[in-house]
């Protein structure tokens, strides 16, 4: 479970999504997640991988005895996490203590007290009682092999309480054997120069190696930890995309690519952190949690542009507008469509698209009207880049692509006596000439026209059996209309191998659906290779 091509131990970036992380509201991971996630966070190239608390709970107990000879790491050490000893029992004698043990862990974490209320309040012990507790379960685990990390648990609010004794903590688990003392922002309060200057002080009266844990309850986790690292920490701990309990821990791929791209500082393996977005989001679907469009570096809008202004300085020089290449961490620029865009917008967004603009004067002029007539209408092509290519084709070939014509449908919602409810619609087409009339079902009327469309179209056009509606998202636009008001629906398309978004806006929301379905199908077919009518 050790990794065998570790960079330094100079600076270790220890990751915590595992157990820290897995307790934020509303994230429950399986044995089964836990292991795929730990093989990202090792393609990662972190360090360290916190996996849970053995012993403590069944599931964690599990999946340590899987990893045993399921998890084979190339980079990281795999670490169990756990308590010191209780009070008033020796160490062999304590059943969690022996859990760590037995865990197969090459290095275990240890969660201290290190706040004097919270060892009168919360163990309900002396305070020379917890330091023995933290020498003994140290020297414990040490003597077996295992090395041993420490967390300072509420060690900023402790130093506050009562500094001398936060720094006996520390001085006592060094002195044990503790390779690490992580200080921990345990309630995420402390502000960047305060925690810098904690750090210091620790630093400058304590021989100890010091790690830091923040939490971002004051929305400063990431900047905390970079000060705590300025300060002299070498050992930083946080978790992927930010998660944990409340507000969040640090996220640790903002830190990584903070430290390498802004201060120089190798912290990866060589070429790791351009694996950061595709990781930061392969875990983000084992989660469950969707990543955020606005997360640093990793976000899918963490290099998108929008202003008309912006893009024509991109145009000259992208550097321009952004503050690294996002290629540094797998990222991509894009260009948004809007209301906003100008002539370099749409030349570059074209560009994107496959298309070359620069000697179609005329026709980036009608696109950037078009855009700007639709979009007050309440269209958004930021969001739906498939309707966008389908405009700009239009204005291209002077024609729509097409490969069949939805010339009128019909819904039918039903209660039942057992009130479930059925969908059903009836729809007519043309294409390849024929005149078609198809019905289909579904659980809702945007559902039964989908399938009644795919029903009339399969035997012309069989690839849209690939095609699959992964997102459906409604929009009221004007709330003062109340049940009249303009509707936007935003439908998102996979055909296995990419997906696409395609929008449509009327008042009626069937129709508004019907029109964006309209679009999925005919870019799914020009993806297939087919040629329109």
């Amino acid at each position: 479970m050790t990794g065998s091509n570790k960079i330094s131990d100079a600076f270790h970036i220890y990751d915590t999504t595992l157990r820290d992380g897995a307790q934020q509201e509303g994230l429950n991971l399986s044995v089964h997640d836990k292991l795929t996630i730990a093989r990202h966070l090792d393609d990662l190239g972190v360090g360290f991988i916190e996996g849970g608390w053995p012993g403590a709970n069944p599931k964690d107990t599990e999946f340590f005895k899987l990893a045993q000879t399921e998890l084979k790491l190339k980079n990281a050490t795999f670490v169990a996490f756990g308590a010191t000893r209780r009070p008033n029992v020796k160490a062999a004698d304590d059943a969690l203590l022996r859990a760590l043990q037995d865990s197969g862990a090459p290095a275990v974490t240890l969660v201290a007290k290190s706040h004097d209320r919270h060892v009168d309040l919360a163990l309900k012990t002396h305070l020379d009682e917890n330091l023995a507790m933290i020498r003994d379960s140290i020297q414990f685990l040490r003597a077996g092999g295992q090395r041993v990390f420490l967390d300072a648990e509420h060690f900023f609010d402790g130093y506050r309480s009562n500094a001398a004794y936060a720094l006996e903590v520390v001085r006592v688990a060094a002195e044990a054997g503790a390779d690490v003392i992580a200080l921990c922002d345990t309630n995420g309060g402390m502000l960047p120069d305060e925690l810098s200057d904690v750090v210091h002080d620790v630093l400058t009266k304590s021989s100890a190696r010091l790690g830091i844990h923040c939490h971002n309850d004051t929305g400063c986790a990431i900047a905390n930890s970079l000060a705590a690292v300025a300060a002299g920490a070498t050992h930083v701990q946080g978790t992927l995309n930010g998660y944990g309990e409340r507000t969040g821990n640090a996220d640790l791929v903002s830190i990584i690519a903070n430290l390498q791209l802004k201060k120089k500082q190798q912290v990866l393996p060589e070429g790791a952190l351009a694996e950061a977005f595709r990781i930061s989001h392969a875990v983000a679907e084992v989660t469950n949690v969707a990543p955020s469009a606005r997360q640093p570096y990793v976000g899918v809008s963490a290099f998108a542009h929008k202003a008309g202004l912006h893009a024509s300085a991109i145009k000259v020089d992208p550097a321009l507008y952004q503050h690294e290449d996002p290629e540094s961490v797998g990222n991509d620029m894009r260009m948004l469509v809007s209301e906003m865009a100008g002539r370099a917008s749409i030349e570059l967004k074209s560009q994107e698209l496959g298309f070359d603009l620069s000697s179609e004067k005329e026709v980036v002029t009608k696109v950037v009207e078009r855009v700007k007539t639709l979009e007050a209408r309440g269209y958004t092509f930021e969001a739906a880049d498939a309707s966008f290519e389908l405009l700009l084709r239009e204005e291209l070939d002077g024609k729509r692509p097409s490969f069949f014509k939805l010339e009128s449908w019909e819904t039918t919602v039903d209660q039942n006596p057992d009130r479930s409810v059925t969908s059903r619609a009836t729809v007519k087409l043309q294409a390849k000439g024929q005149e078609i009339e198809a019905q289909g079902s579904g659980n809702g009327p945007v559902n039964a026209i989908d399938n009644a469309l795919r029903n009339g179209l399969e035997k012309f056009y069989p690839e849209l059996k690939t095609l699959e509606l992964t997102d459906y998202k409604v929009r009221i636009l004007e709330g003062r209309l109340g049940t009249g008001a303009i509707t936007r629906v935003l439908v998102e398309t996979s055909d296995g191998s990419g997906e696409w978004s395609t929008i449509g806006v009327h008042e009626n929301v069937i129709a508004a659906s019907a029109m964006a379905l309209e679009d999925a199908l005919t870019y799914g077919l020009l993806r297939q290779g087919k040629s329109p009518e």
